[in-house]
């Protein structure tokens, strides 16, 4: 069994615009099915970002903020805090622990996102080594 972040990790990333207005990425999230996107790199923004549900809660439902006037720069999380697809599954987890995140973008050699792992793919990992990853049946 895979013991590699890139065995579990998701290979859909989904990307929002910095400028984009937080309900205009609230859809984006509702229609792609995530709880996270990957904020793009611009010239006025040239570091990827990223905007998760939890940042959304805590940053415009409990502030009382206005998601239809917020952008996504202003409560988005920079510099992109990442692993890399050869990075183990129990360095990923830590990692997450860490830095109390819950989703991690999975980049390339050149810091490009090419898939995201988050916590609740963890519940699949803790299932697979109570059975010492001798059966995989979810995914």
């Amino acid at each position: 069994m895979e013991l590699s972040v890139k065995g579990w990790m998701k290979d859909l990333v989904v990307f929002v615009e910095p400028e984009a207005t937080v309900m205009e990425a609230l859809s984006l999230m509702r229609h792609r099915y995530v709880n996270s996107l990957i904020v793009k790199k611009t010239a006025k923004h040239p570091e990827y970002g990223i905007i998760t549900s939890t940042d959304i809660c805590d940053e415009i439902v409990a502030k009382g903020a206005n998601p239809a006037t917020t952008k996504v720069h202003e409560i988005m999380n920079t510099p992109l805090i990442s692993v890399k697809p050869t990075d183990t599954i129990q360095e990923c987890a830590a990692k997450m622990m860490a830095n109390r995140i819950h989703h991690l973008p999975v980049v390339d050699d050149k810091g490009n996102p090419t898939g995201m792992i988050s916590a609740t793919d963890f519940l699949v990992v803790a299932e697979a080594m109570g059975a010492n990853f001798t059966e995989r049946t979810l995914s």
